[in-house]
């Protein structure tokens, strides 16, 4: 089990308006999901003394928002330069840089101008290094292209899975009518979904996450603290990041992949369950990273919730709606709230555990699992009330 199981809470969450065209600059939008985060949990700027976020080169410094939003001592201020899959790994890393004694009072963010600015991918440097100098002369360049192939592998191995990716797509969007703050509320048929235009075989428009400007924090701390502040605590139970042999440093690196039907997450799963001392059945809602729409079928089951290759039976059965067995990204997700690079998961998480997700509220909600990252590298963490 976890050495750091329930030592550690999120305190106060905080998040800008999730738009096209944000007006502001990346900066700005960090800070303003700092503060709001640091007022959410009641705590005072003067004494936030650790910063972490994560980005592609698209994002402001860790240093450079503490020295805007006036904290006078950032002991531990940090930036992974990572992608998706590090939404989890910055909450967890701040649990451990609490531990250490190196901050006592840590924010947790990721802000980018995704739409209006530097879109995701838009900047790589095709000739430096990687698959990709032989890829890109054949203009096999972008995310969506990348990963059509990770879903080709999976369709190959497992069959059609058209109903599937359309039962997620609509019901993510079905959550995201209820929540004003996602960016696509427009409820979606199935003839919605099967008409709308196509990008890449096999997906569609509607299997692929939105382009996003804004921004999300949180306030982690510790235990005994969280429960003197705002609001209910809630609870870091465990964590996993990594993926599995031979993981790829470029992104169209994963020839040397052991099974591209299957992705980091297959590989976290023992790591993760132990950490928190439960299993997939303990779950009672989850936050999947669904940058694409088979994405969510990968982490179905390679984290153990349902069998390889059986994850669209899962879903066929209405296990993923708001009143089902697993009810799945209630604020709409990546695909229909907005895309933080997953780190809005966890704001949703932390929402839906104090109760306060008003109507996509799930009724008795305990235990939360968050995802993050669909190919060779993802993280995982596991939250309580």
């Amino acid at each position: 089990m976890w050495a750091l199981k329930d030592k550690y809470a999120i305190a106060g969450i905080g998040y800008t308006d999730f738009t096209r065209n944000s007006g502001r600059t990346v900066r700005s939008l960090a800070s303003e999901a700092c503060i709001k985060a640091c007022a959410d949990a009641g705590v005072d700027i003067k004494d936030i003394d650790g910063i972490i976020s994560f980005n592609f080169n698209d994002s402001a410094p860790a240093m450079g928002v503490a020295t805007e939003m006036g904290i006078p001592q950032a002991n531990y201020a940090v930036d992974f330069q990572s992608g998706g899959n590090a939404a989890n790994l910055i909450t967890l890393t701040a649990t451990a840089a609490i531990e250490a004694g190196l901050a006592k009072n840590v924010l947790c963010y990721r802000a980018m101008n995704g739409r209006s600015g530097f879109r995701l991918g838009g900047g790589r440097d095709m000739n430096a290094y990687g698959v990709t100098q032989y890829t890109a002369p054949y203009g096999w360049i972008t995310y969506p292209q990348a990963m059509a192939m990770w879903c080709r592998r999976y369709l190959n191995k497992y069959g059609p899975q058209a109903d599937y990716f359309a039962e997620i797509a609509m019901t993510f969007r079905e959550n995201a009518v209820l929540n004003e703050r996602a960016m696509q509320r427009t409820p979606m048929s199935y003839d919605d979904y099967m008409n709308s235009r196509p990008i890449v075989d096999p997906f569609r428009m509607l299997d692929i996450c939105l382009e996003s400007d804004g921004a999300c924090a949180v306030l982690i701390t510790g235990a005994d603290r969280a429960k003197d502040l705002k609001h209910k605590p809630v609870y870091i139970m465990g964590g996993a990041y990594g993926g599995g042999p031979n993981q790829g440093d470029d992104l169209f690196d994963t020839i040397r992949y052991p099974d591209q039907a299957h992705n980091a997450l297959a590989y976290l799963k023992d790591d993760l369950w132990k950490s928190a001392g439960i299993g997939p059945g303990d779950v009672d809602v989850a936050q999947i990273y669904d940058c694409f729409t088979y994405s969510v079928l990968m982490a179905l089951e390679g984290l153990g919730f349902a069998k390889e290759g059986e994850g669209g039976g899962f879903i066929m059965d209405g296990r993923i709606k708001r009143d089902g067995a697993l009810p799945l990204n209630t604020a709409g997700g990546l695909l229909s709230e907005a895309y933080i690079h997953g780190f809005n998961h966890v704001i949703e998480a932390v929402e839906q555990l104090r109760g306060h997700a008003g109507a996509r509220q799930i009724k008795d909600a305990e235990i939360c699992l968050t995802t993050a990252g669909a190919m060779t590298t993802a993280s995982a963490m596991i939250l309580r009330n």
